[in-house]
């Protein structure tokens, strides 16, 4: 029935051809940002890094972790594409022997491979070191046309969504402005990598969560034509550590809030600080409006300057392309006054720490992904017996500088 409509319809047939060269654009698109979910739902095609080269072999490393062998034989098209690039026409075809370990690559599976073979019949790739560049230039363009923070409210008919950004002097309120070509990303419920956020309406945002928006600003940063934006639901929790298994790296820490224990799981992404006393006290200070709290001249140390990273060296991926780990508050364009102790970046000052650092009755805060009994930590901090004090305030704060240590690393499956 299909083939007679075709043919009764030319047009309809032109369309379909048209659809296939748009879905196969969309996957390298995918391919070239990170974003694997549309390929989730196909097993003759994979996407990932290339980790060795062999004869005419290729392992390639999912985003996933998966571990794919595949043979390229001379027939298979081996092409080259520029990262973001959409049209297939402007690949250009390139031997075998060009591909380089670290490349992307997309690769469809010949469906008639011998029982038990794995034989490619396209492979399309990208230069890791053209990935490295265009991830840079999204970072920057981040860091330089981004703003960030809670959302207060949502306009889902009219497009708005409005946003708090910093605590104490560096508050303000920002109005983001969405249209039908804004792209609309949100994280998935137990991930914080912006490799994994899928496309989602605007009415999926909520107040309460956090959100990070690039675009065109007004002068003073309130208000921002949003290009791209990313929100996500997450959990913010203080209390002291009951138990600490540095071998499974998990510790349960008593929610001072609900006075329940929650399970909290450490990954190599999360990033974990301890806070002097002297900078704990003084942040309290300040938080609660405190004499001490000004930091005329700016902080001990010179923190609240803060380089491009806010924070740092870049920590470990969030995902390609992605906005900077200063996502929600923290970084440059966050409202801080240069040199006059930005509360964000004097977290993201405050030393690294490991699993191993902490100890059962320690007091913690952190800002984690959505969980009654059972969360992943995104930003975990130490030493934080005075901000306790001021829990309102210390939990905007957290809410601020989650995801607020740096920018991402050279980007998911290129590392």
């Amino acid at each position: 029935m299909t083939s007679k409509m075709q043919d009764r319809n030319p047009g309809l047939t032109s369309g379909l051809a048209l659809a296939k060269v748009v879905l196969l654009g969309a996957l390298v698109a995918s391919m070239c940002f990170g974003d694997v979910s549309a390929l989730a739902q196909t097993a003759a095609r994979f996407l990932g890094t290339i980790t060795a080269i062999g004869g005419n072999s290729l392992t390639v490393k999912t985003d996933a972790g998966e571990v794919h062998q595949v043979n390229v034989p001379d027939t298979a098209a081996v092409k080259r594409i520029a990262p973001g690039e959409k049209d297939l026409t402007k690949a250009d075809t390139i031997h075998f022997t060009e591909l380089q370990t670290g490349d992307r690559v997309l690769v469809k599976l010949d469906p008639n491979s011998p029982a038990g073979a794995s034989d490619a019949l396209q492979v399309i790739s990208v230069k890791a070191a053209d990935v490295a560049q265009k991830q840079q230039k999204d970072r920057e363009d981040w860091q330089r046309n981004g703003v960030g923070g809670l959302v207060k409210s949502v306009d889902a008919s009219g497009g708005v969504l409005v946003l708090t950004s910093g605590v104490g002097a560096t508050a303000k309120t920002i109005t983001i402005h969405t249209s039908k070509d804004t792209l609309l990303k949100r994280y998935a419920p137990a991930s914080v990598r912006f490799d994994q956020a899928a496309a989602a309406p605007i009415d999926a945002v909520h107040a309460g969560d956090q959100l990070r928006a690039r675009g065109t600003k007004n002068a003073d940063g309130t208000e921002i034509a949003a290009v791209e934006l990313v929100s996500g639901s997450f959990r913010n929790i203080s209390g002291t550590i009951t138990s600490l298994d540095a071998a499974s790296s998990t510790l349960v820490v008593k929610d001072l809030v609900s006075k329940k224990q929650v399970t909290v799981h450490i990954t190599p992404d999360a990033q974990m600080r301890k806070l002097a006393d002297r900078m704990a006290q003084m942040l309290a200070m300040r938080l609660k409006g405190g004499a001490g709290g000004g930091f005329p001249g700016g902080p001990p140390g010179g923190w609240g300057g803060g380089g491009p990273a806010a924070g740092g060296g870049p920590p470990p991926s969030a995902g390609a392309g992605g906005p900077p780990r200063g996502a929600f508050g923290g970084g440059p364009g966050a409202g801080g006054p240069p040199g006059g102790g930005d509360p964000q970046q004097m977290l993201s000052r405050a030393p690294a720490i490991q699993i191993a650092d902490l100890k059962k009755g320690d007091a913690v805060m952190l800002v984690s992904t959505d969980g009654a009994t059972e969360v992943t930590a995104i930003t975990l901090l130490a030493g934080v017996e005075p901000l306790l004090e001021a829990p309102a305030a210390s939990q905007n704060l957290m809410s601020n500088w989650s995801m607020g240590t740096g920018t991402p690393d050279a980007g998911a499956g290129v590392q």
